[in-house]
């Protein structure tokens, strides 16, 4: 079995593959998956306990796990994720980075300056829809990210992450509350937390289309493939998200492994 982690900012996704599971869909043979908050302080150990018991949960053991590949973008919690794989198990993990073969031609100016869950997700959306591509991921931030028809990764764009702007709108603004994420009755709101919650929602739905609309200009007619936590949340209300794939860097990640190891 393969482990498969994807550490972000806010949320860390964990995620196990049976090796014979089908490769032509993201989630072929994905045991789990968890999302888990991401504690930057988290030791090797708890680690080690936390996803020892959702390997329990699913029926299996530490040492039914036969490879490991993660992608992480912080940068510590890289290093305790290695030790903590080496004192569970007895297997290399492949760490997404450089000189890990991705299955794509970096165009970046520093290919070193591309997260690893831009990687992932990149080989990901082009073993599975070729190119172009254009993979929008919700995640800490928000990034889109463009393929080529031949396998390049050509780069992208960032903007803060829903989660990021409400938190700097609340903590700006004092009148404002937290609100909670869910489709508003209109889009015009008629009270503070409707607004807000049609702000975030259509207002993030039009950036994903201009964006993509800006990308397609560039790089021709592209499949736009959402992921991340919000994607089934923003994906129905945009107008070029083709598909929603949630376990895209996980899959990703699979790839990454097989080609690696």
């Amino acid at each position: 079995m393969l482990l498969a982690i994807d550490v972000g900012n806010t949320q860390t996704v964990v995620g196990v593959y049976d090796q014979d599971g089908d490769m032509t869909v993201a989630d072929g043979g994905l045991v789990g998956p968890w999302r888990l908050s991401t504690v930057h302080g988290r030791t090797e150990d708890e680690f080690g306990v936390l996803i020892g018991g959702l390997l329990v949960s699913a029926g299996l053991r530490w040492r039914d796990i036969g490879g490991v590949a993660i992608t992480s973008g912080v940068a510590h919690l890289t290093s305790t994720l290695r030790r903590m794989v080496d004192r569970q198990t007895d297997v290399e993990p492949v760490v997404v980075g450089p000189g890990v073969k991705s299955g794509l031609a970096i165009r970046y100016d520093n290919p070193r300056e591309v997260g690893p869950d831009r990687i992932a997700n990149g080989a990901a959306v082009f073993d599975l829809y070729g190119g172009p591509s254009i993979v929008v991921d919700f995640g800490t931030a928000t990034t889109l990210d463009a393929v080529s028809a031949d396998g390049e990764y050509l780069g992208g764009a960032i903007s803060p992450g829903v989660e990021i702007s409400l938190k700097a709108l609340v903590g700006k603004a004092a009148a404002l509350s937290t609100v909670e994420l869910v489709e508003p009755r209109n889009v015009i709101g008629r009270n503070t937390t409707e607004s807000i919650r049609s702000g975030v929602l259509y207002g993030y739905a039009a950036q994903v289309d201009g964006m993509a609309a800006r990308f397609e200009a560039e790089i021709g007619e592209a499949t736009v493939v959402a992921t991340g936590g919000l994607a089934g949340w923003i994906s129905p209300h945009t107008t070029v998200v083709d598909e929603v794939e949630p376990w895209l860097t996980l899959h990703g990640l699979r790839l990454i492994w097989q080609r690696n190891r």
